[in-house]
């Protein structure tokens, strides 16, 4: 439930952060549509349940959710191979009850197991590419859709040769705009107007949107060989009439639940969308200013609500998106309110005002998204995470360059990697503790277990009983662990043949409680 004091202490910044929120969620709902192959309201579809119904549901206060560009490969070639988008519809709904499954099943604690470093490493590198992504739309170059992750491209370019495109083909049109914009934010976020309560509650990026808007108005006027033509602009499904906006919504097709390879998308599906959904939800808990903590397991079930409720009315696969999630929060959200308040804008101007809607320049859009990608991936950021050591800032930057050339799926699985790797490593290392004496002119080494000695250690205790030195004495000390693999004690139960041949004295402490075997103590 809300927390009421920060319902009405927040009520006002969230209303603006929801409404900034919608301004940026749009044409990342229509550019994924596309990229999906799928009917292009598809996308806005997801975006008004992703706020509306998960952000009811959820149990994150600043979440935002709605089709993600990771699930967009799927969706596409789950279309071609299914040859319908209804069939692909069915396998959505699937997937939402799968998620709703895990959710009771408490498959969502595996979120706790994500290293800090790779989150923070994965919004560095969302923030990166925010801004590389963006900068052909700011410069008037859209052919790529809004929200792209992935390095490589539909057209055929890259992350960094788009980037060459785009210095032969610069609207000035769209890079005047683009700058006007982000001059606009920039001064309207200084802490000295944000006294105002004005200030304080219209939001930046819309003042930017509306004055982008006017500015293409006066190209037309005055200066026609910088006005911005329809693919610089946001473009949304405009109905006739009431009949025709029914019309955008698609149904699945039940008819193929016998087919294998329904289940098989819908796998996929709940996959990666629970992925990133859970890795997005521990993302937005480190940038909540409250450092709330989220359910994930009440996560998966929203999500999978969300996912049914799409399937079944024609939308996109829904995950909690980090790129939504922190542009909430940089605009101000604190609650829910924030995220419901965008899914209700999207519904009513969607279905009332769109040729309002497609007016805006995207290039005001990527002055937004430039000022949300810099927040999240700062240079003190970087310097923090490298103060830390490197077996944090190793696993950051790693998955910062996996994502940078891969994708976002990925670098969670590439520096989730690295992370563990350090984990285990140290695990490995620390599993005991050596101890050279003198007793009575004999040497005595005293090996001390830790705590925890799990089957991960097993190698590196077996070779320093191996090694161990003749004529010497060895003592064994287990009183200090709660937890002894079997294997290790079956290292020792060997090695007592082994001291006897090499003739060392073996002493052992402490292990008795953690042996079934009464064979380990006789003798």
């Amino acid at each position: 439930m809300l927390n009421k004091s920060l319902f009405k202490t927040h009520f006002t910044s969230d209303i603006s952060a929801g409404l900034v929120v919608f301004l940026i969620a749009l044409p990342l709902c229509l550019g994924i549509s596309l990229a999906s192959g799928a009917p292009l309201f598809s996308g806005i579809i997801s975006g008004i349940i992703g706020g509306i119904v998960v952000g009811f549901l959820s149990g994150s206060n600043i979440n935002v959710s709605g089709p993600a560009a990771s699930v967009a490969l799927v969706v596409f070639t789950a279309i071609q191979t299914m040859g319908s988008y209804e069939g692909v519809l069915l396998a959505v709904v699937l997937a939402g009850i799968f998620q709703i499954i895990l959710g009771y099943l408490k498959a969502g604690t595996i979120a706790y197991f994500f290293p800090n470093a790779m989150i923070k490493g994965i919004l560095a590198s969302i923030g990166l590419v925010l801004i590389l992504k963006q900068i052909p739309h700011a410069f008037g170059i859209d052919g790529v859709f809004e929200g792209m992750e992935s390095f490589s491209q539909n057209d055929g370019r890259n992350t960094f040769t788009e980037l060459l495109y785009v210095i032969d083909h610069i609207s000035w049109g769209a890079t005047i705009i683009t700058f006007i914009s982000l001059l606009i934010i920039i001064i309207w976020d200084k802490p000295k107007l944000k006294k105002f309560k004005f200030f304080k509650f219209f939001p930046s990026a819309l003042a930017a949107v509306i004055i982008s808007i006017l500015v293409n108005l006066l190209y037309s006027l005055y200066f026609p060989g910088l006005v911005l033509d329809e693919s610089h602009l946001v473009t949304l499904p405009v109905a006739a009439d009431f009949g025709s906006f029914l019309g955008f919504f698609t149904f699945p097709d039940f008819g193929q639940i016998t087919n294998p390879e329904i289940l098989t998308i819908a796998l996929s599906i709940t996959f990666i969308a629970s992925l990133e959904s859970l890795l997005s939800t521990e993302a937005g808990d480190k940038l909540d200013p409250y450092k709330r903590k989220t359910s994930t397991n009440t996560e998966l079930k929203a999500q999978g609500i969300g996912n049914i409720v799409a399937g079944l009315i024609g939308g996109l696969p829904i995950t909690a998106v980090i790129v939504r999630t922190s542009a909430n929060v940089s605009a101000g959200g604190r609650t829910r309110t924030a995220t419901i308040t965008h899914g209700l804008i999207m519904l009513v101007c969607v279905a009332m005002i769109p040729t309002i809607l497609n007016k805006i320049p995207l290039a005001s859009l990527s002055a937004v998204l430039f000022v949300v990608g810099y927040k999240l991936t700062s240079l003190p950021i970087y310097k923090q995470v490298f103060k830390q050591g490197k077996k944090q800032f190793l696993p950051f930057i790693i998955t910062i360059v996996t994502v940078m050339f891969t994708d976002l799926i990925t670098g969670i699985i590439v520096g989730g990697g690295i992370a563990i790797f350090f984990i285990l490593r140290d695990n490995y290392k620390h599993s005991y503790f050596t101890k050279n004496l003198e007793n009575e002119g004999k040497q005595k080494i005293i090996i001390r277990l830790s705590e925890e000695v799990s089957f991960l250690n097993k190698a590196d205790i077996l070779l320093t009983l191996d090694h161990l030195p003749e004529n010497h004495q060895v003592l064994i000390d287990g009183s200090k662990s709660v937890f002894i693999h079997p294997d290790i004690l079956d290292i020792i139960e060997d090695f007592k043949d082994t001291a006897k041949h090499k003739n060392i004295d073996l002493e052992l402490i402490g292990l008795e409680n953690f042996n079934n075997s009464k064979k380990f103590w006789i003798g």
